[in-house]
């Protein structure tokens, strides 16, 4: 009875974490997107006080130059909320994509169905793929934002300590 319950409630989770997967992945993509647009940006301007565009922490700053460095830290936080978030989600998805139907696909092998149990690793191993390449691209972006807004603090910092 408990057995026959837990695996009903997994298999209600599959349509859901494969979707979630699928909008994680579409996500990196248009985070990379933004992220070479960013870059490009930056290659283009001198990162400067009165700096425009690719430098979100410093334009941040210009509106209010009486901020506090916390709240420009906090600021930049919720700047790399999304992606951070992506890139330790996206794996917990996969490997959760991974393991429902890992079950239905190991009961079809015992019962000699083929098909049934290739459908399943099929869909296994997509979910686990897609997940990781979205965690790999977030990840990365995330790290190389994260300088991107530490160099934009400590010239905050500098300016606010002179």
């Amino acid at each position: 009875m408990i057995d026959t319950t837990m695996y009903t409630l997994s298999q209600l989770f599959l349509t859901p974490t494969l979707v979630l997967i699928l909008l994680m992945f579409v996500y990196s993509f248009i985070a990379l997107g933004a992220f070479i647009y960013e870059g490009v940006s930056r290659k283009k301007n001198s990162m400067q006080l009165g700096t425009k565009g690719a430098y979100p922490i410093l334009r941040y700053y210009n509106t209010d130059m009486h901020i506090s460095m916390e709240k420009l830290e906090l600021f930049a936080y919720k700047k790399l909320e999304h992606i951070r978030n992506v890139s330790r989600i996206a794996p917990m998805m996969g490997l959760i994509a991974t393991l429902i139907p890992l079950g239905p696909a190991l009961k079809s092998l015992t019962d000699g169905n083929i098909q049934g149990m290739s459908e399943g690793l099929i869909i296994a191993f997509s979910g686990v793929t897609l997940g990781l390449i979205a965690a790999s691209l977030t990840y990365w972006i995330g790290n190389i934002k994260k300088r991107w807004y530490a160099d934009e603090l400590h010239i905050i910092e500098v300016s606010k300590a002179s």
